[in-house]
């Protein structure tokens, strides 16, 4: 039987396995990705990615090709709720509310000033092909899809992996130092053993793409559009964007005891949505059920667990995909430093320590953002459970009533409504997101308290957290915070005006450890260009901040120390757990 040797093995070919080949060939580690499909995904499935994740695209300088095909943020800034988009009837084609979202209208100088990226919207039917091109152009031949793993066991010394090629019929054996299962779930964590704990099969969802001309009725601005009483949600999926969309998903969720709709019930309604009498071509109708589980553990031994293999949630709030890309972000550069030599493999052991927290959260508020929309249903008046057609047509009738209660009502509806900012406003959970453990040092400093909606983003260097974005001026160059740590950095070192021992400090323990630690400092070698470090540093001139590879702080001095070589030294092999 054939046989190979790679360092690592990434089983899974979307969105989250093509991005940890990108990030593994940027960082010069040879891998091979295997994916049991022909082809990347042909549905839509997830859309948004947020502006931490694009900052992440940026980084691996895909995000200028993700924009070029993603759309514009003028095209994604309102949610609404509609009775239907058109139609003749007294009570069809009425707004009933709309809000701003992903960072438009008023957020957007907040959003922009906290990060380098604004966000976009991409179905990952388009996402991936992209993706796979870059990691296609950066290792040849290694991205095999088409590929299936059959079985692996793995001890001390690395994993040896059972591949079949599908299209040749022949079988062969990996040996790998490390694997990540970027499978979905679908082999790794089984043959692991490894439990997904939480609720599965929560509530069905029939999703409906299609294409279809709705431009004449589709708002300007408008990227998702809620239809009450029908439950029903329509989200345009380009590839042009704008009411000028060619494609479109239709959503709708099946209660407990409703029987599924056929595909022929699903086109009508579409149509009952729509509210006039239109061509749709349907390109697939899938169905598939809302879990929110969390994987026991993320790692077992040499092989580590990201994306749907780790973490399975509702898409409200789009957190799945956007977890995904941040668990190989904070892995990558974790297996690069062990396969270098320059950390130790218990590195390895903060992937688990950092991530799973996060994805606990992530699963919690994706779960919580679902269910609130029971609570806009509710605000609508609607019961959850069937109801004659007579006493539907009264609660409608009632909403839009003139007179006191029917105001009263429309205003309960915009209260509660306002609320499901938790879903499209919540830049907090976007990029507030930190590692109480790891690899880093606390400082001891109290926990910034969050914003318990999760909307108000509060940039800190506090150990763990993501580092705040801000502009620089370096050798005439206009550069971010998060472009002073290299592909080839095992940490960077930020320092004030005041701090040459740091920077003198920082020379000496690269040469220790025989790693590459380059060093900012801003007001000497670098300019803050219009103050937004100064306010957000936390840091005297004289402190310091060190920064890992995917741009969250490991540790900060607030000022001088009068061993800086021994405090620095001390700190890195802390976060190199060497």
């Amino acid at each position: 039987m054939p046989r190979c040797d790679v360092p690592v093995l990434i089983v899974g070919g979307g969105s989250t396995g093509l991005m940890m080949s990108i990030m593994l060939s940027d960082y010069g580690i040879e891998h091979m990705l295997i994916e049991r499909h022909d082809s990347t995904s042909e549905l839509p499935k997830a859309h948004y990615l947020n502006p931490r994740t694009m900052e992440i695209f940026r980084q691996f300088g895909i995000a200028d090709a993700v924009y070029a095909q993603g759309i514009p943020l003028k095209d994604m800034s309102k949610v609404e709720w509609r009775t239907t988009l058109t139609g003749a009837g007294p009570r069809n084609g009425k707004q009933i509310f709309e809000m701003e979202c992903f960072g438009a209208g008023n957020s957007t100088a907040e959003y922009r000033r906290h990060s380098v990226c604004p966000p976009t919207n991409l179905p990952q039917l388009r996402l991936e092909p992209l993706l796979r091109a870059a990691a296609d152009d950066r290792n040849s031949g290694a991205v095999k899809f088409g590929h299936e793993l059959l079985n692996l066991s793995h001890n001390d010394q690395g994993v040896e992996a059972l591949v079949h090629d599908r299209a040749g019929g022949e079988e062969y054996s990996v040996h790998a130092d490390y694997v990540v299962g970027a499978d979905g779930g679908k082999t790794i964590g089984r043959l692991l053993g490894i439990g997904m704990v939480g609720a599965s099969k929560i509530f069905e969802t029939v999703t409906a793409h299609i294409s279809a001309d709705l431009s004449r009725w589709w708002n300007e601005g408008v990227i998702i559009s809620h239809f009450l009483p029908s439950g029903g949600r329509l989200v345009p999926m380009g590839p042009s964007w704008g009411p000028k969309s060619e494609e479109w998903t239709a959503h709708f969720a099946v209660l407990p005891g409703e029987p599924v709709p056929d595909d022929a019930a699903i086109v009508g309604k579409i149509g009952e949505l729509v509210g006039a009498d239109i061509d749709i071509s349907v390109k697939k109708i899938s169905h598939w059920w809302a879990e929110s589980v969390l994987a026991e553990r993320y790692q077992d031994g040499r092989i580590l667990l990201v994306g749907d293999s780790a973490h399975r949630l509702p898409p409200t709030t789009g957190l799945g995909l956007n977890s995904g890309i941040q668990d190989v972000h904070n892995l990558a550069w974790k297996l690069a430093a062990v396969l270098r030599g320059h950390a130790s493999p218990r590195l390895l052991d903060s992937y688990g320590t950092e991530r799973q927290p996060v994805g606990l959260r992530n699963v919690e508020w994706a779960m919580f953002a679902a269910q609130n929309h029971l609570a806009i249903d509710a605000g609508f008046g609607l019961i959850p459970f069937p109801l004659p057609p007579e006493v539907n047509e009264l609660i409608i009738d009632g909403f839009f009533a003139d007179g006191l209660v029917g105001e009263a009502r429309r205003s309960r509806f915009r209260t509660v409504a306002e609320t499901q900012r938790i879903e499209f406003s919540a830049q907090e959970l976007e990029m507030g997101y930190d590692y109480a453990t790891g690899a880093l040092v606390p400082d001891g400093s109290a926990p910034t308290p969050g914003d318990p909606l999760g909307q108000v983003y509060a940039p800190t260097t506090r150990p763990g957290h993501r580092l705040p974005h801000s502009w620089l001026e370096h050798a005439g160059e206009r550069i971010s915070t998060h472009d002073l740590v290299g592909a080839e950095d095992a940490v960077a070192l930020i320092t004030g005006s005041r701090g040459s021992a740091w920077v003198d400090a920082a020379t000496e323990v690269a040469e220790k450890l025989a790693i590459t630690l380059p060093t900012a400092q801003i007001g000497i070698t670098h300019r803050d260009v219009d103050g937004q470090w100064s306010a957000v540093r936390e840091i005297e001139e004289d402190g310091v901040v060190i920064v890992r590879p995917d741009n969250h702080v490991a540790w900060r001095s607030l000022s001088s120390n009068e061993q800086p070589v021994a405090a620095l030294a001390a700190a890195v092999e802390t976060v190199l757990a060497r």
